[in-house]
């Protein structure tokens, strides 16, 4: 790869390392340079540019991240098409994060071209999360560090993957000394309850027994008849040594401890071991708290089917300072069920989809929205696409025979909000449209109704590209050299779109903005496709 100042005579074919801004356009950085690139940049005076040539040898960013990134994706991971050099990896299943990190450190070593940053091992990720993202750094690699990187990233097994939640049946025994109020029992098994719900599993019997070893051995047998399939034992002292109360009655009753004590705190005095080949945690007095503490490291192993050794519990010291200090914001505390899922959900943009269904199809002589398309209306294909990808909420906006409408895309999980004022032009549609979207998202992709082809593959493509922070607020759809629909806004851009009058959409302010938008390249012509005319209807009932 051969960077720097360029002629901007001998520049077709180089690719521009920075974004220039031409006299009615701009040219991002990264395009590959036309002979019409060319000639802008002569017409604007501009002799000389930063730019790059790729060897023979040179592998193009998109396609070097793509690669490592399907090597280093196990078990229970999806892979989103590469972008601007960057392949996102995200969990398909509520789980934790598994891999090696010396591996990974092996794999970032490579060079400094390829880099690749996950979640912290062993943390607990929801459906949809972000956990890994492969980013290489120029616009290109050398096939000879990209092949290194690649032996690195696929020796073995795949570097990452994620362990599902099983849905365990837990035993609790709780020990009580003379004196202790039961409400105190009541509010641990609360708390222990919520713990394991929020991952799947569930306590399915409670032991309260005395703070005695033999009456401890006879809570522990009844708990395994019970069927569980980890005990998990709380008492009402601490433990303070291996031959204490409670895991000198594990191995009373014909179990074993296999580790006392962790380098996590809050969370110092667990232990663990087994009885008839099922765990058993002595749980330790933070415990009683909902706030983050080791038992949640060792619990959140367990609930994944992953074995929990001595060696892993002393390894727990890196990151395991969890107490409560003045540096630390809010505390670490694990969440219920729906604050998790909006917590993880926060890991990634938060894209909504407006479909726009309003209008009077005056060129089609009727609602072309509702028309058959092998069996199905216009606009319920584009409401089921978007449906499909990873856009949500959806909302619908109506105008033109709105119950029709409705009734077209029933399935369809959506809101819907009427314009009554459709016939003055799309811009009311957008504005209403805009109006009724939720306050907590960070974009929204305008869909139309009359274009059938679009998949949820192409939004899909769209929201993967989204990303402000690297001046990716605008996100436009490219095929044949042409601009296409949906295009997908961040939310920065909504209050302007409210001003907009006619017919025109949001259009204009493309060229306001153009330093914010990219440009996605599709594959096929569904971005350019939208039925306005009978003959347009025709053909687009052929394609189905």
């Amino acid at each position: 790869m051969k960077f720097g100042p360029v002629q901007v005579k001998t520049a077709e074919g180089a690719i521009l390392a920075h974004s220039a801004r031409l006299p009615g356009r701009v040219v991002k950085k990264g395009t590959p340079l036309t002979a019409e690139d060319v000639a802008a940049f002569e017409a604007a005076g501009i002799s000389t540019i930063t730019a790059l040539r790729l060897d023979a040898r040179d592998v193009n960013e998109d396609k070097a991240a793509a690669e490592i990134a399907a090597v280093l994706g196990g078990a229970h991971i999806r892979i989103a098409d590469a972008f601007t050099g960057r392949a996102n990896l995200f969990t398909e299943v509520e789980g934790l994060l598994t891999y090696d990190c010396a591996a990974l450190d092996r794999l970032n070593l490579v060079d400094e071209a390829v880099t690749v940053a996950t979640l912290a091992p062993y943390e607990p990720v929801e459906p949809g999360q972000m956990i890994a993202t492969v980013k290489i750094i120029p616009f290109a690699v050398p096939r000879t560090v990209l092949d290194a990187a690649l032996a690195v990233a696929s020796s073995g097994k795949p570097l990452l993957a994620v362990a599902p939640f099983a849905a365990k049946k837990i035993g609790l025994i709780l020990t009580r000394l003379p004196g202790m109020k039961e409400g105190i029992l009541d509010k641990t098994v609360d708390t222990a309850q919520a713990r394991v719900e929020a991952y799947g599993s569930t306590i399915t019997h409670v032991e309260r027994t005395a703070h005695d070893a033999d009456d401890v051995v006879a809570a522990i047998r009844r708990t395994q008849a019970s069927g569980v399939d980890i005990v998990l034992i709380f008492g009402a002292s601490a433990v303070v040594d291996r031959n204490d109360v409670l895991p000198a009655a594990v191995v009373q009753a014909g179990g074993a401890v296999h580790h006392f004590g962790m380098p996590v705190d809050p969370g110092n005095l667990l232990f663990i071991g087994e009885l008839d080949n099922k765990p058993v945690v002595g749980m330790p007095g933070c415990a009683r708290s909902p706030k983050l503490n080791g038992f949640d490291w060792v619990l959140w192993r367990l609930l994944a089917d992953l074995a929990v050794t001595k060696r892993d519990i002393m390894l727990m010291g890196s990151g395991g300072l969890l107490v409560e200090i003045a540096e630390r914001g809010l505390p670490r505390a694990p969440k219920p069920k729906k604050a998790k899922k909006t917590e993880a959900a926060a890991q990634g943009p938060r894209i909504a989809a407006l479909i726009l269904a309003a209008g009077a199809s005056s060129r089609m002589g009727s609602n072309k929205l509702i028309e058959d398309i092998a069996g199905m209306p216009m606009v319920a294909r584009v409401a089921q696409s978007v449906a499909a990808s990873k856009a949500t909420p959806i909302t619908i906006v109506t105008g033109n025979q709105p119950e029709k409408v409705k009734a077209a895309v029933n399935g369809i999980a959506a809101s819907f909000v009427h314009n009554p004022n459709f016939a003055q032009g799309l811009a009311t549609s957008l504005k209403a449209g805009i109006a009724a979207l939720p306050k907590d998202i960070d974009g929204v992709v305008i869909c139309l109704g009359d274009m059938p082809l679009i998949s949820e593959r192409t939004l899909d493509k769209l929201i993967a590209a989204f990303n402000p922070l690297e001046g990716r607020a605008i996100v436009v759809p490219m095929h044949d050299g042409k601009r296409g629909n949906p295009v997908l806004w961040g939310t920065q851009y909504l209050a302007e779109m409210q001003s907009l009058g006619g017919d025109q959409g949001a259009r204009k302010l493309l060229d306001a903005y153009a330093d914010d938008i990219v440009e996605v390249a599709i594959d096929d012509e569904s971005v350019l496709f939208d039925v306005d005319t009978p003959d347009k209807l025709a053909e687009v009932k052929t394609r189905f």
